[in-house]
């Protein structure tokens, strides 16, 4: 999906190379971000923030939903990242200037490898509003993959780990516990949903040398550790757990799911901007030429006809990095 947002704000990630928090319970709240077009939706953004900019690789989260909406994400390009699209309700359909074309439903997994370049266009099913409630996750590329070409895969079928009786977790991306996703993963990085049934309480193990985020997505879940329960973030937010844990307890009331979100600290810099993840500056500027001017880099989506999205104004003054806790 497109970041469709109005106003050119810029993004600039530097995670900072190694860096290592240690076990701490910090709450990312949600921000509310209205989308644009004839059919306007809205998101709720807990990726990036201010002074936590990254988990692992992952760079950006969206929630759509749930809502009663219908679904016209228009050609769009990315660079330098993966799009992970995971449905929670309603159906999407990817198309994209590889030639894909897939309708993905809850429990598959869209991911999608921009590398040097690609652009794709997301719709809901039918003319009518549906129920719609998804996660939309970018995941940042290193540099030996970042200027690779794209790719597209989709996943109907994703391992489980059982973690006690009532309790499972889907991997849908990289490892949890030994277990991993057939999905492309570039990076050490795990992402995985977590069900837990009424009156279970499981133990999740991780891994810890990598950082983790926690993300409510259905009913009750606490998350525990030594101490007692941790802090509880709201819909759409992430309770980030820092680094050197190896594991925490979930435990729901009344049945419950999360998502789980980690990987080894990014050691690279990172300029973000758009739909475009880069390391400076003049790469932003070099492919926002490239879509706008139309030059053939990010390709064309069948089916669209010359219909796209333009990328907005660049900012007047150079994109400078911040720190990781800035």
């Amino acid at each position: 999906m497109t970041r469709l947002d109005a106003g050119p704000v810029a993004e600039v990630l530097c995670p900072g190379a190694g860096t290592r928090p240690g076990p701490v319970a910090r709450v990312l709240e949600p921000r509310d971000v209205p989308l644009g077009g004839l059919r306007a939706m809205s998101v709720r953004r807990s990726l990036p923030q201010r002074g936590l900019t990254t988990i692992g690789a992952w760079c950006f989260l969206d929630r759509f939903g749930p809502q009663l909406a219908t679904m016209r994400v228009e050609p769009h390009p990315h660079m330098g990242l993966q799009t992970v699209t995971w449905p929670l309700a309603g159906e999407i359909r990817h198309r994209d200037s590889l030639g894909s074309d897939a309708v993905l439903r809850p429990g598959a997994l869209n991911l999608m490898t921009a590398g040097h370049g690609v652009s794709h266009s997301e719709y809901s099913l039918g003319e009518d509003a549906i129920e719609l409630d998804a996660l939309q996750l970018w995941v940042a590329l290193p540099e030996d993959a970042r200027h690779g070409p794209p790719g597209f895969e989709s996943h109907a079928r994703l391992p489980a780990l059982m973690l006690g009786d009532g309790a499972s977790a889907t991997v849908i991306l990289g490892t949890l516990d030994g277990v991993t996703s057939p999905a492309t993963a570039h990076t050490p990085i795990v992402g995985a949903q977590v069900t837990l049934d009424t009156d279970t309480e499981a133990e999740l193990p991780l891994d810890p040398r990598w950082e983790h985020g926690i993300v409510p997505l259905a009913g009750d879940v606490d998350v525990l550790d030594a101490s007692g329960i941790l802090a509880t973030a709201p819909a759409g937010g992430i309770l980030y757990l820092g680094t050197d844990r190896g594991a925490v307890t979930l435990r729901s009331r009344l049945g419950g799911t999360v998502m789980v979100l980690g990987g080894e600290p990014f050691p690279d810099d990172l300029v973000m901007w758009w739909n475009f993840v880069g390391r400076d500056h003049d790469e932003i500027v070099e492919a926002w030429h490239s879509w706008n001017g139309d030059d053939g880099r990010f390709g064309t989506v069948p089916g669209h006809g010359d219909v796209r999205i333009p990328a907005p104004p660049m900012p007047e003054v150079r994109l400078k990095p911040r720190t990781r806790g800035s």
